[in-house]
């Protein structure tokens, strides 16, 4: 068993920094930072805590070797070449789950993918002097990035995507994912003392993020892992240690001011019932209520929110109200931040405002944009008068 590998972690194309962030905080080393992903340093127990604890990555590969190639024989011979015992025991079940080729003279997926998955089998046969692999044992997911005709491999430790965090069973139209939800409060100044309200909160993810931040609630310790039937490579120990630890550091009594606004009231009950499932309902009030009655007594809040960005032509028409509604409400709350993530262009021209800050994040393949209305910060003596009142 390997002391150290190299892993891998992806992320939304912009919220590279979010989650490099987040994996220094665990203690990890990081070893580079691409477009789309975090590679960092970490033994066995570092993929268990990875899984666990981190909020904006995608998935946890653990980092097999990178080679050059060119052609399909390259490919082939210098993928064989990698010591693939040293990860796949005689009876692993095994396949090329995603191939991604990106400025490389390789570009089909598909044959990438059984190209790969030949040259392994053929090093295996050799090593474990079989010619027939029962692939009856844990599953082993591959995944190939190439970029300009350098191919990373991975294996997928992961399984259903990380923002599976098994709380959202009911959900909206066009709903943010948990993992760039999380990504986003993050990109924020926001902390658990401090007023957030979404006043289009759909199933209610961005307060139920914000809610488990605050809470201290792991959002992997309510869910399995690929890799916890690697038992060659990670004893399963490792994975009852890190949910244990998940469990020391929650403290569901925190005071908070979470609140969640949609205009549809079953949406509303959806909301609701996957706070419930989160663990985080009492932290939480959520309400049936427009945008245009946002409104809060209090001073210095925060909106976050992921308003209809008109991805249908037929919701199109109806955003430049929208909008003009959301900058009045804003204009209403003047002492507080307003962050809005949207692929609508005219987001701003609307609102009424132009944005302090402005961040293009890529939702998907939608590009979308992360507008930052700072508020002013809160005098010392406010920030501590909020202290006091949670």
């Amino acid at each position: 068993m390997r002391e150290k590998y190299e892993l891998i972690a992806p992320c939304h194309f912009g919220l590279e920094a979010v989650l490099k962030r987040e994996i220094l905080d665990l203690g990890y080393e990081i070893s580079g930072v691409e477009d789309g992903r975090v590679l960092f340093w970490g033994d066995a127990e570092a993929v268990a805590i990875a899984n666990v604890f981190l909020r904006s990555a995608e998935r946890i590969l653990l980092k097999v070797g990178s080679v050059h190639a060119e052609s399909f024989d390259e490919l082939f011979e210098r993928v064989k070449a990698l010591e693939w015992e040293n990860f796949l025991p005689v009876n692993a079940k095994f396949w090329v789950t995603k191939a991604t080729s990106v400025k490389s003279k390789l570009f089909s997926p598909s044959d990438i993918q059984s190209i790969v998955k030949k040259a392994i089998v053929e090093r295996l046969k050799d090593i474990y002097g079989v010619n027939w692999f029962a692939e009856d044992g844990a599953s082993y997911p591959i995944r190939i990035f190439l970029m300009k005709d350098e191919a990373v491999i991975g294996l997928d430790t992961t399984g259903e995507s990380l923002h599976k965090r098994g709380y959202r069973k009911l959900t909206a139209k066009a709903p943010i994912s948990e993992t760039l939800a999380a990504a986003l409060i993050m990109l924020t100044p926001w902390k658990q003392d401090r007023i957030l309200v979404d006043p289009f909160c759909g199933s209610g993810t961005f307060p139920i993020e914000a809610a488990m931040m605050a809470a201290n609630i792991a959002p992997g310790m309510n869910r399995s892992f690929l890799a916890e039937d690697w038992s060659n490579l990670i004893p399963r120990k490792k994975w009852y240690d890190a949910v244990e630890e998940a469990q020391d550091f929650m403290d569901t009594s925190v005071q908070t001011d979470i609140q969640g606004y949609d205009i549809d009231g079953e949406v509303i009950k959806a909301a609701r019932e996957n706070a419930r499932l989160a663990g985080v309902d009492q932290l939480i009030h959520f309400q049936r209520r427009p945008v245009s009655e946002l409104s809060h007594p209090k001073k210095y809040g925060f909106v976050i929110t992921n308003p209809p960005y008109g991805e249908r032509i037929e919701d199109r028409a109806s955003l430049p109200a929208l909008y003009r509604e959301m900058g009045q409400a804003f204009a209403r709350l003047d002492s507080w931040s307003e962050y809005v993530i949207t692929s609508y262009e005219e987001a701003e021209k609307y609102i009424g405002r132009k944005a302090d800050r402005n961040r293009k994040i890529y939702n998907g393949m939608i590009k979308t944009y992360f507008y930052q209305f700072q508020g002013p910060r809160p005098p010392r003596r406010e920030a501590g008068r909020q202290n006091e009142k949670g």
